[in-house]
């Protein structure tokens, strides 16, 4: 037991720390979905086409991807609270030099300056839910903070193109840039990594339950036994294919796939992406919670991504979009996307306690992975369809990109089915 005042302090650091650290990744999903809404802004202020489009979105998610393993080991050696503050500066500045950048060069710089900052915002925030909050309501809470994330995913999308309206996509990441310093500033002053770092008990102890076993070896030997484990890689073909093609589309293709495909306003097109994202929000919350209240994670994981493949089919063979039925198409297509969530909850209970940081960082590198070959990759197969016709596309252009995402998501589901079970619990300290 702990005294009332260690209690409040207690919640206090808790909720201090999901907040700031919230805000941070409510940033990197700003960043990760901002090109969709200033696609056309970003081919005219450079002049460039689709590939080099989608190269310039994509270089935010190559940093990523190769910064997820380091970030596991980071989150589990430095702790959550020096690498969101150091990653909090990085990307401010990414995002100034974005916003100011006067070359296609400088801009990528920016743009790749970003990406590696925010990087580490997702896995640190995964490791401060493991240490503050219960174990048992963990997929509850990864909902919620990607329900807290998606935020900055919806302000990207229609608020973002109302914004421009009065204010150039520059202005914007200049003040995303200063937000980010201060984020950065308030991580380091206010948050604590675990409750042993205040004099508090951990949350297993005031169960009535012994600590989890710290790692006793070297991190490189962690590592290894992550990714050892045939259990932990399911969840991150899960990711390479579902979260990736969700994030290529609502990060970067569907404004363009709607405004030049099926010649709609950008008003319209991003208001659709407003709702898939939103959807995606409080998809993977309620899933989180249904999950744990179920105490299953697989088949969870099985229908919802299954309800998202489906959801490809009318884009992929050129249905007209009316509106009412698109709205409800976008809606269901988020909250399908949302079933991949569950596999960082999978590949932390697969694996001990100790080297969670690792494992769904592991897992979560497939949806960068799976983002940064994308973005680019539809570009060129749209590029490629197109022939010479230039900024001049139509649906019949587009469809060859999303027969590309369609691919990738089929086999993002079909690798759901090779998930073990863990009925919310670990399995690998249990064993």
């Amino acid at each position: 037991m702990i005294s009332p005042a260690q209690q409040l302090q207690l919640q206090r650091l808790r909720w201090t720390a999901f907040v700031v650290v919230g805000l941070a990744f409510v940033l990197s999903f700003f960043h990760r979905f901002a090109p969709a809404a200033i696609a056309s802004d970003l081919q005219a202020a450079f002049q460039i086409h689709s590939a080099a489009l989608g190269g310039l979105a994509a270089t935010y998610f190559y940093v990523y991807t190769l910064m997820q393993i380091p970030t596991g080991v980071l989150a589990d050696t430095l702790g959550p609270r020096r690498i969101v503050a150091a990653g909090g500066v990085i990307a401010g500045l990414g995002s100034l030099l974005f916003g100011l950048a006067d070359s296609f060069s400088l801009a990528t710089i920016g743009r790749l300056l970003v990406g590696l900052g925010v990087s580490v915002t997702f896995i640190a925030l995964l490791k401060l839910n493991a240490a503050w909050f219960n174990e048992r309501h963990f997929g509850t809470l990864t909902g919620l903070t990607i329900l807290l994330g998606n935020l900055g995913a919806v302000l990207a999308a229609s608020p973002l193109a109302w914004i421009l309206g009065y204010a150039s996509w520059r202005d914007v990441f200049v003040v995303v840039g200063l937000l980010s310093l201060f984020l950065a500033w308030l991580a380091w002053w206010l948050v604590r990594d675990n409750p042993g770092v205040v004099g508090l008990p951990s949350l297993r102890e005031l169960d009535g339950k012994t600590s989890h076993p710290a790692h006793d070896g070297h991190w490189y030997d962690g590592l290894l036994r992550v990714a050892g484990n045939r259990a932990t890689w399911p969840g991150f073909f899960v990711n390479l294919g579902v979260s990736g093609t969700l994030f290529a589309f609502a990060g970067l293709w569907a404004v363009p796939f709607l405004t030049q495909g099926h010649a709609w306003d950008r008003a319209t097109a991003t208001a659709h992406t407003s709702i898939l994202l939103a959807a995606f929000a409080l998809g993977a919350f309620f899933i989180g919670t249904l999950s744990d209240r179920l105490g299953k994670r697989k088949p969870v994981v099985i229908v919802t991504c299954g309800l998202y493949v489906g959801c490809w089919l009318p884009l992929l063979l050129g249905w007209q979009l009316r509106p009412g039925w698109s709205h409800a198409l976008f809606f269901l297509m988020g909250l399908g996307a949302a079933g991949f969530t569950l596999t960082w909850a999978c590949a932390k209970e697969v694996n001990r306690h100790a080297l969670s940081g690792m494992a769904t960082s592991l897992v979560n590198t497939g949806a960068f992975l799976g983002a940064a070959i994308l973005q680019p990759l539809v570009g060129w197969a749209i590029d490629r369809a197109a022939g010479g016709a230039g900024l001049k596309l139509n649906l019949a252009h587009y469809q060859i990109g999303i027969a590309v995402l369609f691919a990738f998501a089929l086999f993002g589901w079909l690798a759901s089915f090779t998930l073990r079970e863990t009925n919310c619990r670990y399995v690998a300290d249990a064993s």
